[in-house]
């Protein structure tokens, strides 16, 4: 086992904090003041900003429950190569606080989102009567607090714990995370599934798919492997975790970003081709508004963008063990992430148009300038890796097959 001397390099924030905070306040600030002015300025403008704003949140939270998925992936199956990417991902997962601020402005706009949420949708539609037990705004909202209480007590009690670790270095705090992991991971299965409902699925209330929770899981997990090696490779260009962090643990996120986009891929084919295979109207016409008109350019963008040509770039071992490569192959996959979000949610509103646009990057660079400063708040508090983690030497030692 080699042995590698982390004694002396940076692992803390400290060195790139004017940088990352300063970017991310500038890139809030233009991309907030910016799609509010556009947006005011627009006929239907407001409207079209809630839309386009659920899209980029659906995106940043999934990145973020990504996280926490892969924070708790690591510790139910004992992993140990994962250790000195841990912390980062801790980090992610507790962006899900702040999250639970954001979704306020999908709250305002409720009513223009769901149509399910007018107190007289459910007199003129017999299956929204229905549902009304479930699709009203008072429930709607309860479910959101719960979903959000669960993720952030759960991101909370990781990140905690393994921060304390770094002071007392108690193997017990590792077998504690462990045993929460586990029933943590089935929490984390239900709220997820049921948020995708609610979010995103119930933006057509007469459409159902027993598994677009599961899509939306691997969307999440995708969006998360892809944005690791970026926010890595812009640690380490400064001056951070230089020996820490090994070609051998991007090759491995790359391992797992390749398997998402085949699982991903997997899941969408298997929603679509029952609903293909059935044939009932009720059902086709989700996928009708999305290939018609501009949205069946959009459907074969992802089939190729978020598919093939991710598959054929990280089925090979030279890509995933060039950081700068992955990195960008990161890049282009969270550009197809945002995609995927937009052909969830759009067509509901613009069906045969795909009305991409300025508004659309503005109100996406405002999310993503505050989520970034707060990832930064997250991580600065702290060491960037589990310093007492008891599994440490093997993940810094850790070489592939």
């Amino acid at each position: 086992m080699r042995v590698v001397d982390i004694s002396a390099e940076p692992r803390r924030l400290d060195a790139i904090k004017g940088l990352w905070l300063g970017l991310s306040v500038v890139v809030a600030l233009v991309g907030a003041v910016g799609s509010l002015v556009l947006a005011s300025s627009m006929e239907g403008g407001v409207e079209y900003l809630l839309e386009t704003y659920l899209v980029s949140y659906s995106l940043l939270l999934g990145i973020s429950l990504g996280g926490l998925f892969f924070v708790m992936l690591q510790h139910v199956t004992r992993a140990g190569w994962s250790v000195v990417v841990r912390r980062i991902a801790e980090g992610f997962a507790c962006n899900l606080g702040p999250m639970a601020l954001l979704v306020l402005p999908i709250l305002w706009g409720m009513h223009h989102l769901y149509h399910w949420s007018h107190a007289d949708a459910a007199a003129h539609d017999p299956l929204l009567a229905a549902k009304a037990g479930f699709l009203n705004p008072t429930f709607f909202i309860v479910r959101l607090a719960i979903y959000f209480t669960v993720w952030t007590v759960l991101s909370a009690f990781f990140r905690y714990t393994s921060v304390a670790q770094d002071s007392s270095g108690d193997p017990a705090l590792t077998r504690r995370m462990e045993k929460v992991a586990a029933p943590g991971i089935v929490l984390f299965a239900l709220t997820l599934n049921f948020a995708a409902f609610d979010l995103l699925m119930s933006l057509d209330p007469h459409w159902y798919s027993t598994i677009y929770g599961v899509y939306y899981f691997a969307a999440c997990v995708v969006s998360f492997l892809a944005v690791m090696p970026k926010v890595l490779v812009a640690l380490q260009s400064r001056g951070l975790l230089p020996n820490a962090v090994t070609v051998e643990h991007y090759h491995d996120l790359g391992k797992l970003l390749f398997a998402f986009v085949v699982f991903w891929a997997y899941i969408a084919f298997s929603q679509y081709m029952l609903i293909w295979y059935g044939n009932i109207p009720e059902e086709t016409q989700w996928y009708l508004k999305r290939q018609t008109g501009d949205w069946a350019w959009v459907s074969l963008a992802l089939l190729f963008g978020h598919f093939v040509i991710p598959f054929l770039v990280l089925i090979s071992r030279f890509v995933k063990r060039r950081r700068m490569l992955l990195a960008v192959t990161g890049g282009y996959m969270i550009v197809m992430c945002w995609l995927d979000m937009y052909w969830l949610v759009i067509p509901e509103f613009s069906p045969g148009v795909a009305r991409f646009g300025l508004l659309d990057v503005l109100c996406w660079l405002g999310l993503t300038g505050v989520y970034s400063l707060v990832l930064y708040l997250n991580l600065r508090r702290s060491s960037l890796i589990p310093e007492q983690d008891p599994r440490l030497a093997e993940s810094l030692a850790f070489e592939n097959a």
